[in-house]
């Protein structure tokens, strides 16, 4: 739902949220929901509730622009009869609604195809104690607050010399959680608190026009860059890229900005995802155990970081989560599995099921990291005669079952281990598997995103330009 800033309802005060951190009825309306599966003659069935109140402001050139709020609750009802399983969802379960969907499910299933890895998570692997995470931020921010935030980090990208106009500036701030109950006796619930600010700013004009962007976010205001931080990054980048050049097609080392170094961790996840390796379309699907970086690489999935973007206590599936180094001195050393493929894999879940209320549970990642190496970022540039420096891709032209890589970047070219000048409009492309070997990471590492890293080094790649 959109709205004028005039009718819009903020959230609550600090003093009326109460209700919203209480999940109460959504873990009484699951409950109901498992309880009316059963008796409409599911064999097992688990429920999602999940919560979602969100509220952000967008300001361009100190004037509110749009404001936007939205706020449910919907559930989902995964139902299994033998080897046949459905899913079905609402936002709205009322009078004898409950009963009414679950015989929907139940009908569903009967006729859905059997599937012999369909189930309930194994009972022993479910989580029994839930860790305070520290994910929720009690104080909600005020409409007027996220303006203040937006039109700070506005004015501080405007200040900085070069900037021409402002490409606009939001702030945003929401609640979310899931409660989770299935038919053989898991409860667990949690609540995660967003807030996040961010900036693009433009330089140029016409055609010289360039325009470059920061943003951050975290569960709690405190943990937030500050909104002048935010603008002035945003604006000092834009400047930087002004008058870009070309530069011929070559071979050379590339290093890649900690921004968007974060995106070779997305493809290794990517491709050790349990889906993909059942499926047989990943290329690391006959590569588990085996030595893909140096010695010194360590990629870490942390589900239980502190006030971790994407931190949770247990799995979509109720399955106990723990820390896990995906790869350990340079080895694979594990996939990301949920029951499902774990089973058609013959392993066992690695309590990485996610699920939205409308799906079954899917393998996926939660605080990913490439720990940090010995190198400053400048010792892995200064031995570089030619070479790119990375700090914008586009595109997302990476092939999950070949492993080749080829995306649109832009940056700054590297001359006798300088920094030098804007370079845009080029390609870098190789491959995964010789990306991976050549990795070189520096000791620059912050936890800022989902997925974090810090600047990279890779040997060799092809960089498409004039």
């Amino acid at each position: 739902m959109i709205s004028s800033p005039s009718s819009l309802s903020p959230l609550p005060s600090t003093s009326a949220t109460s209700d919203l951190f209480d999940q109460s009825a959504l873990s009484t309306l699951a409950q109901r929901l498992v309880e009316a599966a059963r008796r409409a003659g599911a064999d097992a069935a688990d429920a999602v509730a999940v919560r979602g109140i969100s509220q952000g402001v967008e300001v361009r050139d100190g004037r509110v622009e749009e404001s936007e709020r939205s706020e449910g609750d919907d559930v989902g009802l995964r139902v299994l009869v033998g080897k046949r399983q459905a899913v079905v969802s609402t936002n709205d379960v009322s009078g004898d609604g409950v009963a009414r969907l679950a015989e929907r499910a139940v009908a569903m299933a009967r006729v859905a195809p059997d599937d012999k890895y369909v189930g309930l998570a194994d009972a022993s692997l479910l989580a029994r104690d839930f860790p305070d995470l520290d994910l929720l931020d009690p104080k909600i921010p005020s409409t007027s607050e996220l303006e203040r935030r937006a039109c700070e980090a506005e004015a501080a990208a405007l200040a900085v010399k070069g900037v021409t106009k402002s490409g606009g500036a939001s702030a945003s701030a929401g609640i979310g959680g899931m409660v989770l109950i299935t038919s053989d006796g898991f409860h667990g619930s949690y609540l995660r608190s967003s807030q996040g600010i961010s900036m693009t700013a433009i330089s140029g004009d016409g055609t010289g026009m360039e325009r470059d962007y920061d943003y951050t976010s975290a569960p709690h205001a405190s943990d937030l860059e500050s909104p002048a931080k935010v603008g002035r990054t945003a604006g000092e980048r834009t400047v930087a890229r002004a008058n870009p050049r070309k530069v011929e097609t070559c071979k050379v080392p590339v290093v890649f900005d900690p921004r968007v170094s974060g995106s070779l961790v997305g493809h290794l996840v990517g491709a050790i995802n349990g889906a993909s390796i059942a499926r047989k379309t990943s290329f690391l699907r006959d590569r588990l155990g085996q030595q893909l970086f140096s010695n010194d690489i360590r990629i870490i999935d942390d589900p239980l970081r502190r006030r971790g973007l994407r931190s949770q206590p247990f799995d979509a599936e109720g399955v106990k989560v723990k820390k896990l180094a995906i790869v350990d001195s340079g080895v694979l050393t594990s996939w990301l599995l949920d029951s499902a493929t774990a089973r058609e894999l013959g392993l066992v879940t690695t309590g990485h099921a996610h699920r939205g209320v409308s799906s079954s549970p899917s393998p996926g990642p939660y605080n990913l990291h490439l720990e940090a190496g010995q190198s400053t970022p400048q010792q892995l540039i200064c031995d570089i005669k030619q070479g790119f420096y990375v700090t914008d891709l586009i595109g997302s032209g990476v092939n999950g079952v070949t492993g080749d890589y080829s995306r649109g970047a832009s940056g700054f070219w590297i001359e006798n281990g300088k920094i030098t000048y804007p370079v845009s409009e080029v390609t870098i492309a190789g491959h995964l598997l010789e990306m991976f070997k050549s990795m070189v990471a520096a000791n620059n590492l912050e936890f800022r995103f989902g997925i974090n890293a810090p600047t990279v080094r890779i040997e060799g790649l092809t960089l498409g330009g004039r």
